[in-house]
C-alpha cells in the first residue's frame, strides 16, 4: 500500500486545514479509540454463537472476517485521509455520487445503525450485567446511563477518548485473563487442544466457516466510527492508517487467541448453549477468578462501546448538517468546548426512546445489514473518487483492495435472512421520507433573526 497518492503534486501539504472542531486526538488515542470500539461487548457474548456455527474451528471464521474487514478498512484509510471531515461515509458518498438521495441514505444507514447500537448496548447495560450489583429497572437505568454518556460526550472529544483509554484497558485485560487462565489449566493437563479443529456434526468446512463469518464480521465492525472523528485527529494523514490497521490486527489476534482458548477448555456443544461463554470458560479453568470481576468487565465493555458509538452518531449528524443533508441547527457547537451539542442531544434522545421500547434481539440484526450497505458505498466511492485530486498527501490503497472489499460485502449480504432485509428496507424507507422532508424545508423561503448565523453556537 502506498502512503500517498501518486497524482498529488510534489510539495503538496501533508495536513488539510480549516475546521471548527478541536484537534484533540493523538495517534495513540485514535488507536485506542478504534480498538475500544471494535473490542466491544460482542466478544463476551458471541463466542457461544460462533461455537454453534463452526464448533471448535470457530477461530477460522474470525480470520476470514478479519481479512474482509481489512479490505474495507483500506478504503476508509484512503478516503478519511483524503477528505478528513466529520460525517464519514455520508461525505464520501456525496463527493462520489453527487446524488443527495444516495448521500442521505448512506448517512442515514450509518446513523440508524449507530443509534440502534447505542440503544441495544444501553438495554444490555441496564439488564443482567447491572443486576449483578444492583437491581434497577431498565426504565430508570437506561436514561441515567445515556445522560451520563451525553455529558461526557459534550464535555469534549479528548475527555471522551481518554475515558475510552481506561475502559479499553479494562476490557482487554479481561480477554487476556481468559487466555492466561486457560493456558494455566492446559499446563496442568486439563482441557483438550484437539477440539480446536472439530466441526459441528453434519457440517462441511466451507459451510461452517462461511456461516460463522457473518457473526465474526459483526465482531469487527466499529472501525468505521473513527471516520467521523477524523476532523479532530492530529496529523491525520500519517496516524490514521497506522491506527486503523494496527487496531484491527490486534483485535484479530486477541479474538483468535480467545477462540482457541475457549474451544480447548470446553466442548463446543457446551459453549453453544451458554449466554456467558467466557465466564463459563474461566470458571471451568478453575483458577479462582471471581464471578463478579467478569461481570464488572462486561459492564465496562458495554459502556465503552456505547460511549464510542454515541460519539460517532453525534459527529455523523454534525457532518451531515455541515453538508446540508440535515438542518443546519445540528451543526451548532458549544462555544468553549467546541463539541456538537445539538447533535449529541438529538442522538441521545432517540437512543433513549429505542431503549425504552425495543429489545437487543429485535434491533441488533439490522445493524450488520445497514453497515454492509455503507461499506459497499464506501468501497465504490474509492474507485469513483480516484479522479479527484486534492492539495495534500494522503493514503492510497491498491485498486484490487476496494474491489475485493465489494465482493466480500456482497457475500455477507447473501447470508442475511429475508426478515432482516424486510426490517432494513423499512428503515431505509423512513430515511427516504426524512430526506424528502429535509429538501422541502430547505427549498422553502425562510428568514433568519438578526445576528443568527448558520452553524454558529448557541
Amino acid at each position: 500500500m502506498s502512503a500517498s497518492d501518486r497524482r498529488t503534486p510534489p510539495g503538496a501539504a501533508t495536513e488539510p486545514t480549516g475546521t471548527r472542531l478541536h484537534k484533540g486526538i493523538t495517534g495513540t488515542l485514535l488507536f485506542v479509540f478504534i480498538l475500544g470500539d471494535v473490542l466491544g461487548a460482542g466478544v463476551y457474548a458471541l463466542t457461544g454463537v460462533l461455537a454453534a456455527d463452526a464448533g471448535g474451528l470457530m477461530w477460522a471464521p474470525i480470520v476470514l472476517a478479519l481479512g474482509m474487514a481489512l479490505l474495507t478498512a483500506a478504503s476508509y484509510a484512503e478516503l478519511v485521509t483524503k477528505y478528513p471531515r466529520a460525517g464519514g461515509a455520508a461525505v464520501f458518498a456525496q463527493r462520489a455520487y453527487r446524488r443527495p438521495m444516495i448521500s442521505f441514505l448512506v448517512g442515514f444507514s450509518m446513523l440508524a445503525a449507530g443509534i440502534v447500537s447505542v440503544a441495544g448496548l444501553t438495554v444490555a447495560f441496564s439488564g443482567d450485567y447491572l443486576s449483578t450489583f444492583v437491581d434497577v429497572p431498565v426504565a430508570l437505568a437506561a436514561p441515567v446511563f445515556l445522560l451520563l454518556l451525553a455529558l461526557l460526550n459534550a464535555r469534549g472529544i479528548r475527555e471522551s477518548v481518554t475515558s475510552n483509554l481506561v475502559m479499553t484497558i479494562i476490557e482487554v485485560t479481561g480477554l487476556v485473563v481468559v487466555v492466561v487462565v486457560v493456558a494455566v489449566a492446559l499446563g496442568r493437563g486439563d482441557g483438550d487442544l484437539s477440539r480446536v479443529t472439530e466441526l459441528p456434526e453434519g457440517t462441511s468446512l466451507g459451510t461452517a466457516v462461511l456461516a460463522a463469518a457473518l457473526i465474526a464480521f459483526y465482531s469487527f465492525v466499529g472501525f468505521e466510527t473513527s471516520a467521523n472523528v477524523a476532523e479532530e485527529v492530529q496529523d491525520v494523514t500519517r496516524v490514521y492508517p497506522r491506527a486503523l490497521f494496527g487496531s484491527l490486527v490486534v483485535t484479530g489476534v486477541v479474538y483468535v487467541l480467545v477462540a482457541l482458548a475457549a474451544a480447548a477448555m470446553m466442548p463446543p456443544a457446551d459453549l453453544a448453549g451458554s449466554s456467558s461463554p467466557l465466564l463459563d470458560v474461566v470458571q471451568t479453568a478453575g483458577v479462582g477468578v471471581p464471578t463478579w470481576a467478569f461481570s464488572l468487565v462486561a459492564l465496562v465493555a458495554v459502556a465503552n462501546g456505547a460511549l464510542l458509538t454515541s460519539i460517532m452518531s453525534s459527529r455523523l449528524v454534525y457532518g451531515m448538517a455541515e453538508e446540508r443533508l440535515l438542518p443546519r441547527v445540528f451543526a451548532r457547537v458549544l462555544p468553549r468546548r467546541r463539541t456538537p451539542w445539538v447533535a449529541i442531544a438529538a442522538t441521545t434522545a432517540l437512543s433513549a426512546a429505542l431503549a425504552m421500547v425495543g429489545t437487543l434481539e429485535m434491533l441488533a440484526e439490522t445493524v450488520v445489514l445497514l453497515l454492509l450497505l455503507v461499506f459497499i458505498s464506501t468501497n465504490l466511492a474509492v474507485l469513483v473518487l480516484r479522479r479527484d485530486a486534492v492539495a495534500h498527501r494522503h493514503f492510497r490503497a491498491p485498486t484490487v483492495l476496494p474491489v475485493l472489499g465489494l465482493v466480500s460485502c456482497l457475500v455477507l449480504l447473501a447470508q442475511q435472512t429475508w426478515q432482516v432485509w424486510a426490517l432494513g428496507l423499512a428503515l431505509l424507507g423512513a430515511g427516504v421520507l426524512l430526506h424528502l422532508l429535509t429538501r422541502g424545508s430547505a427549498a422553502a423561503p425562510r428568514t433568519e433573526p438578526d445576528g443568527a448565523a448558520s452553524g454558529t453556537s448557541r
